[in-house]
This record gives structure tokens, C-alpha cells and sequence, in this order.
């Protein structure tokens, strides 16, 4: 690699998307400005870490394992050489060898992209600046889903504002 930073680019896989077990709002926009990214990312010689999400069980209401949902989606492809990493939770670090890889390429920086903000973006965001990275959030190629909480009800927007706004404070450059 030509320098200390990484792209990781976290579960923009295919249930995310219409027509998927748990569509995620405007995902072919956040899908679009991701593999952007990606192109940038490349074309700069910097390392690429694809990261995807399996359920522990095939009775999950989504990305049950060895399933088409479950697959890194087709416009984030990742091409020969990169890394692909499966997890099991939504720190992206946990239980992976993900902060193995950075360490042995000398990475200091990361950027983080990918879905949902309000759960693998976050604690991924929060675990890498745990660990000592640099850490950057690509706030339009990152997608949240709508929530509900007792009583109240947030779009999928106020859900992303919500979780970047706490991840700039001390967490993340957002841009």
C-alpha cells in the first residue's frame, strides 16, 4: 500500500436493498456514493477492506448464512488482492481478525463506510478510535434505517443524524 490509510467498507450487502429482508432507506444512493469512494480509494492505491455480516442462525430476520441477502452487494464488489472479512456482531473488529490486517499494512487511518449507521457504523467507528485509529465517516455513504422507541418514531435521516452527531464529538472526522 502507498500509505496508512484504509478504506473499510462495511455490510453493503444485498438485504439491505430493495427487494432484500431489510431494506435500508435511499441504500442505492448510499450503494452509489460508497462505490465512489471505492473507485477513489483505488485509484489511490490505498488498502480496501470489505467486511460482510452472517446471522448465527438461518432463522435471522436477515443475512442468514451461505444466502444471496447475505452477499457483499454487486456495486462495492471487492476485486482480487482486497480483503474480505466475515463477522458475526457489529463491531466489525470483534472476534475478526480485521485489526490484524490494519496493523500488518501500517495502517493509521481508516474510513468507514457502509450500513446501518445506527449500529455497524457506530460500533465500528467507536472500536477503530478505541484502538488508535484515525477514524473518518463518509456521512452520504452510509445508510440508517428508520427506528422506534418508546412511542417515538425517527426517520431514517434523524437516525443518522443522531449517530454522527455523537461520532464527530470525539469519535470520527464525518464528512
Amino acid at each position: 500500500m502507498s500509505n496508512a490509510n484504509a478504506l473499510i467498507i462495511v455490510d453493503i450487502q444485498n438485504d439491505y436493498f430493495t427487494g432484500g429482508l431489510w431494506p435500508v432507506e435511499d441504500m442505492e444512493s448510499v450503494a452509489s456514493h460508497a462505490a465512489e469512494v471505492l473507485q477513489d480509494t483505488r485509484t489511490a492505491g490505498e488498502m480496501v477492506v470489505h467486511v460482510y455480516h452472517e446471522a448465527a442462525s438461518d432463522s435471522a430476520p436477515f443475512f442468514r448464512p451461505g444466502t444471496q441477502g447475505a452477499q457483499i452487494h454487486a456495486s462495492v464488489a471487492p476485486q482480487e488482492g482486497e480483503a474480505v472479512i466475515l463477522k458475526h456482531r457489529p463491531n466489525s473488529f470483534h472476534g475478526t481478525d480485521l485489526h490484524a490486517h490494519l496493523q500488518a499494512a501500517g495502517i493509521t487511518h481508516v474510513t468507514i463506510i457502509g450500513a446501518m449507521t445506527q449500529m455497524c457504523i457506530d460500533a465500528t467507528a467507536r472500536a477503530a478510535r478505541d484502538l488508535g485509529y484515525d477514524v473518518t465517516l463518509v456521512a452520504d455513504a452510509c445508510g440508517a434505517k428508520a427506528l422506534s422507541f418508546n412511542g417515538v418514531h425517527l426517520s431514517a435521516a434523524e437516525v443518522q443524524a443522531a449517530f454522527l452527531a455523537p461520532l464527530v464529538m470525539s469519535y470520527a472526522k464525518v464528512i
